[in-house]
């Protein structure tokens, strides 16, 4: 009797094995009635009122319910709540706000996915990430303020450096313009500016760039910092120099320029000297000496005694 006993307990384990594993077989063949799964926006804030978003595709219509689950798989807000949604592609938004209308938590939160009808309930894997905390600009500086946009590819931009509180892109403005956002969100990195606004070169002159921040859920940060550089493609010591009639005079000369051109009375001529030496015409008189390069030119008068 014993022997019979079991005999039939084995016989039980090994159909309850082969339904387990058909069961498990016909479940790895079953499509998921999800597909397609994109994260439209990952970081939302609602300080900043920006939204975080989730786009799936349905392969059959259902009762939908949707849900926001923090990182403990507690239910925070319910998006749809038992709706008939057709077969196809949807879109879900969550405002960062609970089921109480109260602000959520700083953290990380996925979407979770009941379908009635088929009795299941997914929760997507794609982390979203609530985050209300302003960035700050830490520092920021131009290595080498001055810079001449002339396209002789000799300091052509001027850059900045610049260390955040966060990961977060750098922004740049100009008298209350945009001028650059960066592509990276390190905390520490570079941007660099060749001058333009709405794509115009602008004149030479010194300008005050404010450097500040926003992070991916879409704060903006308060704390800035300003940076001025100086745009010039080539300028003079002076605006006057004097001279004795024939003598020998020198005036500076500031560019990125290999080389450029000066003219003086009747005379021109090339140099690369930082420092041009010139001599005077043999007649009194003011004159006017004028230095160019790529098109820009520079100007100063010259009293010859």
């Amino acid at each position: 009797m014993q022997r019979i006993l079991s005999s039939a307990v084995i016989v039980g384990l090994l159909v309850a094995t082969a339904t387990a594993f058909a069961i498990t077989e016909r479940l790895k063949l079953t499509k998921s009635p999800i597909t397609g799964t994109k994260i439209v926006r990952a970081y939302l804030s609602p300080r900043a009122h920006t939204t975080a978003a989730v786009n799936v595709r349905f392969r059959r219509t259902d009762l939908v319910t949707v849900t926001v689950d923090d990182s403990g798989r507690h239910s925070v807000d319910t998006i749809v709540a038992g709706e008939r949604l057709p077969a196809g592609r949807h879109t879900f938004t969550w405002d960062g706000r609970t089921d109480a209308g109260t602000v959520a938590p700083d953290g990380t939160y996925r979407f979770e996915v009941h379908l009635a009808h088929q009795r299941r309930t997914i929760l997507l894997p794609n982390p979203i990430g609530l985050e209300t905390k302003i960035p700050a600009v830490l520092e920021a500086g131009a290595v080498r303020p001055d810079f001449s946009p002339d396209g002789d590819h000799q300091s052509d931009t001027v850059t900045i450096h610049y260390k955040l509180s966060e990961d977060a892109h750098a922004l740049v403005y100009v008298d209350g313009h945009r001028i650059v956002k960066s592509r990276s969100h390190l905390t520490k990195d570079k941007v660099s500016w060749g001058g333009k606004v709405d794509g115009k070169l602008l004149p030479p002159g010194t300008y005050v760039l404010t450097i500040g921040a926003v992070d991916l859920a879409g704060n903006v940060a308060a704390k800035t910092k300003q940076v001025s550089v100086t745009l010039r493609y080539i300028t003079l010591g002076t605006t006057l120099a004097s001279a004795r009639r024939g003598a020998v005079f020198r005036i500076g000369v500031s560019t990125d320029a290999k080389r450029y051109r000066w003219s003086l009375a009747r005379r021109k001529g090339t140099s690369s000297a930082r420092v041009l030496e010139l001599r005077a015409p043999s007649s009194r008189g003011t004159y006017v000496l004028t230095v160019t390069e790529d098109g820009h030119s520079a100007r100063a008068r010259v009293r010859v005694k």
